[in-house]
């Protein structure tokens, strides 16, 4: 599980530190010298070996009595792969991510076959019922919640029939999540800063190219003022702060 957390990391860099790049200089090749479809071809390998097994597990789940005692796969019909809920999300971003970039890639029917089966619409409202249940409100948050906005974001607008319908089948979590964010920023006085799972920054971030892409302005003037709120008075960073054996998180650049 580690080689999956590791290489998804690794894929992701490359994919958004050529985002940073291209909105930079818009002749660069950094994409075109660094993936390409036989690298792609073993990230969606990978990621096809996990996002179907269910152990090992680890679970974020709070018990609530003993009826609650139950397998990932049926609390988490859709995401109980991957070790644990927000790795099989990213894993299922990827495969989109992938099958987008590269649509005729030779296992683009295993990829497809694999994200029908998990992304259908009975799974998706099992994951809705579990969220709504008593004592989830801080499950996955809000690391995974950002990260499966990510993966409908990757949907939106995506000409593809497979496509079209894993993007409806989500609506309904990606509803109850971003009521999430919009119950809990709030709330939240200070920003986690630690380089980790629940750093704010990062939640915002991805949540914020969501309510971008899917035009949902309410939820975009929240993200960008909560963010305003957390760091536009930040001054004299200490780097010296940031380095952590344990922090996996890298720094992004927006366009204004």
């Amino acid at each position: 599980m580690k080689k999956f957390i590791y290489t998804f990391l690794l894929f992701t860099i490359i994919l958004f530190s050529s985002k940073i790049i291209s909105q930079q200089n818009s002749k660069s090749t950094f994409m075109k010298n660094n993936l390409n479809e036989k690298i792609a071809t073993g990230f969606a390998k990978l990621a096809l070996k996990c996002v179907q097994k269910e152990y090992p597990n680890k679970l974020d789940h709070v018990m609530n009595d003993l009826k609650e005692v139950l397998p990932p796969s049926v609390m988490h019909p859709a995401f109980y792969g991957c070790f644990d809920w927000h790795s099989s999300v990213h894993g299922h971003w990827m495969l989109v991510r992938i099958l987008k970039k590269y649509p005729n890639i030779e296992i683009s029917q295993a990829v497809r076959k694999a994200l029908n089966e998990n992304l259908t619409e009975d799974n998706i409202k099992t994951e809705v019922v579990y969220l709504n249940q008593e004592n989830r409100k801080s499950f996955e948050r809000t690391y995974g919640w950002a990260w499966l906005l990510k993966l409908q974001e990757e949907l939106i607008g995506w000409d593809d029939a497979d496509g079209k319908k894993w993007n409806q089948n989500l609506q309904s979590l990606v509803d109850a999540l971003v009521q999430s964010y919009i119950n809990f920023l709030p709330k939240q006085n200070y920003p986690i800063r630690t380089g980790v799972h629940p750093n704010t920054a990062f939640g915002i971030a991805f949540a914020l190219d969501y309510a971008r892409k899917a035009q949902y302005y309410k939820f975009e003037n929240l993200l960008v003022e909560r963010a305003l709120t957390y760091y536009m008075n930040d001054k004299d960073y200490d780097p010296k702060w940031e380095p952590g054996g344990g922090r996996f998180l890298f720094a992004r650049s927006y366009g204004s």
